[in-house]
Formats: structure tokens, C-alpha cells, sequence
């Protein structure tokens, strides 16, 4: 049986774009009393971003502090926050921020035409009723989660996503101006998540050739990134984070974010960082890409932190 997966309907790209926003987002307000919810990293508070975001008067802007990986918890907490703002569904809700961000806004879109708790849909096909119409607008490049069919939570018992059809963005916005300002090693971390994607999608047994055009493609521009200090280095990360996304949609992740789902789980370690140190110490599977890795590594100037578990109990080791 062929896996029918449903892609993102639409998408724009190209700097500046983000100034379409609320032209975009107009085509949802199908009433007067129509309202949209912007789900927004809370490190853009009193920053030029803040400016621009075209919230109207009756609309709510919910800050979202992503310093921990999105958990079932919070994402239940926001959509009460949002059910308790009107009366009545918001006809969007809009994600901007990077993948924690975009995660949130896509399971509080979720969880707003679905009862209970996000813990009761971790898991495969268990979303039941379409979301709200949800849109992403990534700020920063690499973890494909503009793309995905799955918001990762970490849950009481579990980290495990959301993975649905009906988790899909209805519209992604691609600006690569909105990149200019993230810090070096958020820059690294985040954009290894997507060469790591590619290189597990290429090297696993899930290879197939849709998946391998999109994972080839995606590997080639985060080598020109990382590598050869391309002039328009930006749109190429955004691009290749889109491509690594939908390489990993129509295979599989490998060894490297199923270990890293542990130190997430355990210690609260960030995807991206989580995915990097794991990687470096997967010379035995990856053996090229390690070495790759390394390479890219030392050119940006960084160093992961060591010795995370090394006084870990033993039943922190065996809840990971």
C-alpha cells in the first residue's frame, strides 16, 4: 500500500513577502466579527517583528515562550487561553517563529476542533476533525517544520507527535530577510537538523526516488551554506529546509533523531542541538556524513557541549 500524504496547498517565497501577510490572511476573515490568533516566539517582544505583524482589533497575538520543547501541557494551556478569547473558532491561526513555534501553532489549530488533551493524539492518524486554516511563517531555517505532517510533543509519558494529515500548513510563507538576525549557533543547530534529515532519509530503508530528489537537492544547498559561504545563503537554508522536510515526509528518520528524542525527553535538550551532539557519535552508520558534519562544525566555529549524561541515574538512562 502507497502512502497518500497530503502536501502543503500553498506557499510563497522570496524576501520580503512577509509584507503580504495581512493580504493574505484577509481572505480568511469571512465576517465582520472574524478574528485570527498569531502564535508568536516570545523573543520577538519589542522587536521590529512585533511592528509588523498585521494583527487587527479584534484579533490576539499569543506569545509563546518555546526556551523548552513544546509539551502536551502548554499546548493545552494555549488552547483553552485562545477557546476563552471569543465565543466562537478564530478563522486562522498563524505560526511565526521556528520549529517550536510553528509546532505550537500547529497543534493549538488542532486541538481547537478536536475534545480532550493533545496527550490523547500522540500518535499516528488519531487527529479526528480537520483544524482550524493555519499558516506558518518560519524565522528560522532547518527543521522542516513548515512542511511536516507532525507537531512533536513531549508528553507526560512520551515524546511522539501529532502526525496527520490535518496537521499540514494550509499556507507557508517563506521570507528569508526574517533569518538575518538568529544567532550563530541557533544558525548551525537548526540547519544541521536538516542536513541530518537528509543524510538519515538518503541512507535509510525507506529510500525511495521522491524522497530522494527532495533529500539530494536539499543536501547539495546545505553544503553550499555550510560549506562554500554562499552570498544568498539564507534563501538557499530556507529552501533546503523545505526539501529536507519533504524528503523526510515520504520516508523516515534514522538512528539519530530516535536517540535524540531521549536527551529532548530527559534533559530538555533542544531538537537541533539534541540532533548534533547525537550525530557526532554516529560514525559507525554515518560514517561520511560525520565526517561532513565535523568538517562544517569547525568552518562555523562551534563546539557542543559534552558530558550531558554523564552522571545521569540509571533510571533517568532507562526512562530514555
Amino acid at each position: 500500500m502507497f502512502r497518500n500524504f497530503k502536501l502543503v496547498p500553498q506557499i510563497i517565497f522570496g524576501r520580503g513577502c512577509f509584507a503580504q501577510l495581512d493580504d493574505i490572511v484577509e481572505k480568511q476573515r469571512a465576517t465582520p466579527d472574524s478574528w485570527v490568533v498569531f502564535v508568536v516566539d516570545d523573543v520577538f517582544k519589542g522587536k521590529d517583528l512585533e511592528k509588523r505583524i498585521p494583527a487587527h482589533g479584534k484579533d490576539l497575538l499569543l506569545w509563546v515562550n518555546v526556551k523548552d520543547e513544546p509539551k502536551t501541557a502548554y499546548v493545552d494551556e494555549l488552547t483553552l487561553r485562545v477557546k476563552a478569547f471569543a465565543p466562537f473558532l478564530p478563522s486562522a491561526v498563524i505560526g511565526i517563529g521556528g520549529g517550536s513555534s510553528m509546532d505550537l501553532a500547529k497543534a493549538v489549530s488542532l486541538m481547537l476542533t478536536n475534545e480532550g488533551s493533545s496527550t490523547l493524539y500522540q500518535g499516528w492518524d488519531l487527529i479526528k476533525n480537520p483544524a482550524v486554516y493555519h499558516m506558518a511563517v518560519p524565522t528560522l531555517s532547518g527543521t522542516g517544520a513548515e512542511v511536516s505532517r507532525t507537531t512533536v510533543l513531549t508528553g507526560p509519558e512520551k515524546k511522539l507527535g501529532l502526525n496527520s494529515d490535518y496537521t499540514v500548513f494550509d499556507q507557508v510563507m517563506l521570507d528569508p530577510e526574517l533569518t538575518k538576525d538568529v544567532p550563530r549557533d541557533q544558525h548551525f543547530y537548526t540547519g544541521m537538523d536538516c542536513y541530518i534529515h537528509c543524510i538519515e532519509s538518503l541512507q535509510g530503508t525507506y529510500l525511495n526516488e521522491f524522497s530522494k530528489a527532495y533529500g539530494e537537492k536539499s543536501l547539495d544547498l546545505c553544503r553550499e551554506v555550510f560549506l562554500n559561504d554562499h552570498p544568498d545563503s539564507a534563501d538557499k537554508l530556507m529552501m533546503a529546509s523545505f526539501f529536507g522536510g519533504m524528503s523526510i515526509a515520504y520516508s523516515q528518520v534514522g538512528a539519530c533523531h530516535a536517540l535524540s528524542y531521549g536527551l529532548s525527553y530527559v534533559l530538555g535538550t533542544h531538537h537541533g542541538i539534541g540532533c548534533c551532539i547525537t550525530f557526532d557519535y554516529l560514525d559507525e552508520i554515518y560514517p561520511e556524513g560525520v565526517k561532513e558534519f565535523r568538517t562544517m562544525m569547525k568552518k562555523c566555529g562551534v563546539e557542543l557541549p559534552r558530558n550531558l549524561v554523564k552522571n545521569l541515574s540509571d533510571e533517568k538512562i532507562e526512562k530514555w
